[in-house]
């Protein structure tokens, strides 16, 4: 039964001690061995991490969990993606339990999610932190320990890497799932979170997910709490003794004492409030006492800067999926209906920008008209010849479209048609609205728009005026390519 279970297992990492504990009782457990074991570093740099022969690393370059797990799942190749945290424990027939989770379901359930437990100590009450890993019991639809259809990851474009940290991006995911018609399981394998201690301002570093709260809000409504079975926080809280506090400093300025002392009553009263119901149920150390009250008076301005500051980031447009290139003028230097391999020559920086992406997890893939073979100035092996050196040069392509018709062909693929966008993101499993085409053309940005797609433009000397001045009002004009992956938002 358990042999033709097809998953491969992503663990995203900043080179925890847990690891490798980790990565050895994947490699002997019981049950189905995984395709491949993909770990995906997110630290900046660093040494190499201490991992088995036999487990494959990539790097992400610290840009958050999603990054680094839309890096694993999409080198991946298997049926089922199995994301695992790095800090957890998995029992020793933990592939064997995942098995029967996943065998079993029909084909409308696109995910599974693992029953999280947290040990907490037995010989004294838990204090914050560890009362806050312990509500991950609770929590639906966490990455710590879930395994999607592959075929789900792509038809919801993986996960938002707007969200840069351990919050929220799981719950994003899920909801985008779910409202394309899949269901998200149950299973029944276990797997232990360890309660693990953190340092005095720990909870107020936490608060820079009131950001990604913010995100939520954007993207999945008002009711985003209730559908994502998240509480319904103290945000509202957090801003009044916020408020109250800034009266209480500022109207004794303004002659007003009465005033700032009613404020400051308010302040004084909802920062007892939160403080002494973070205080009960912990171990009232001296040491966790003092640390709820100074962090009690600093989390709620921290968490309505952080919203605000989500506020303002939500409302920008979300960075591409994939990135398309024109080949002439923009990868290469345009020589007209280049025949000659030897004539290759990238444009200075283009092989670096698109290997950096490609680095990254992010999707490239190259649209091009080739009107040369239908004038009969090149033929096909030469052009194919010409795009072997370009693959030379710049590595693989996710997807590589050529129209080779000419103007008068009507065919539905020739830039400034939409044909070869369309093929490109249904190649790379992208909807052509997560794709941004980068030419140097007036049919880059037409077939782009056309596409549902977003375009920029590098005009060189041969863009004509009148198709810089439609590319201004329409999409995005940039100097060169580094700039067009900036405007994109996807500059490393």
């Amino acid at each position: 039964m358990t042999a033709s279970l097809d998953y491969t297992v992503v663990i995203p990492t900043t080179g925890r001690e847990t690891l490798r504990p980790l990565l050895d009782t994947l490699l002997g457990g019981e049950g189905p061995r995984p395709a491949e074991i993909l770990v995906v570093d997110d630290r900046p740099g660093g040494s190499d991490l201490d991992v088995p022969g036999e487990v494959r690393v990539l790097r992400s370059g610290g840009r958050g969990p999603a990054a680094a797990r839309n890096l694993g799942w999409r080198t991946a190749k298997s049926e089922w993606i199995a994301f695992v945290d790095d800090d957890v424990v998995l029992a020793h027939d933990w592939p064997r339990q995942l098995a029967g989770d996943l065998l079993s379901l029909p084909p409308d359930v696109a995910a599974s999610q693992g029953r999280i437990t947290v040990p907490l100590p037995a010989d004294r009450r838990p204090a914050d932190d560890e009362r806050g890993t312990a509500g991950l019991e609770h929590a639906r639809w966490i990455t710590a320990d879930m395994a999607y259809r592959r075929s789900a990851l792509l038809e919801a474009g993986g996960f938002d890497e707007r969200f840069p940290r351990a919050f929220r991006e799981d719950s994003d995911l899920a909801l985008r799932v779910a409202e394309a018609g899949h269901r998200i399981g149950q299973g029944t394998r276990l797997t232990t979170h360890p309660a693990r201690r953190a340092g005095f301002f720990y909870s107020l570093k936490a608060q820079r997910g009131n950001a990604d709260n913010a995100l939520m809000r954007a993207k999945h409504g008002v009711l985003w709490r209730q559908r994502t079975g998240a509480g319904p926080g103290r945000l509202g809280r957090h801003a009044l003794s916020t408020v109250a506090g800034l009266a209480a400093l500022t109207l004794p300025l303004l002659r007003q004492r009465g005033k700032a002392l009613l404020a400051a009553g308010v302040w004084a009263g909802l920062t007892a409030e939160f403080a002494t119901r973070r205080i009960l149920p912990g171990p009232r150390t001296p040491g966790e006492v003092a640390r709820m009250a100074v962090t009690s008076v600093l989390i709620p301005p921290a968490a309505c800067y952080h919203r605000l500051r989500g506020e303002i980031a939500a409302r920008r447009p979300r960075p591409p999926v994939a990135v398309l290139f024109d080949r002439d003028d923009t990868l290469i230097v345009d020589v007209p209906y280049l025949n000659d391999p030897d004539g290759v020559r990238p444009v200075p920086g283009a092989v670096e920008l698109v290997r950096g992406l490609r680095e990254r997890g992010i999707p490239v893939g190259v649209v091009s008209n080739q009107s040369g073979v239908a004038k009969g100035l090149i033929t096909r092996e030469q052009l194919d010849a010409v795009n072997a050196r370009v693959k030379e040069l710049f590595g693989p392509f996710g997807t590589w479209q050529v129209c080779v018709h000419d103007d008068g062909d009507g065919c539905a693929c020739r830039k400034p048609a939409p044909g070869m966008v369309f093929r490109a993101a249904d190649e790379l499993g992208v909807d052509p609205a997560s794709c941004v085409l980068i030419g140097d053309t007036g049919a880059d940005v037409d077939a782009a728009l056309a596409a549902g797609a977003r375009a920029v433009l590098v005009p060189t000397a041969r863009t004509l005026e009148p198709e810089i001045a439609r590319a201004r009002r329409d999409a995005a004009v940039a100097r060169d390519l580094s700039e067009a992956l900036r405007l994109a938002g996807v500059a490393g």
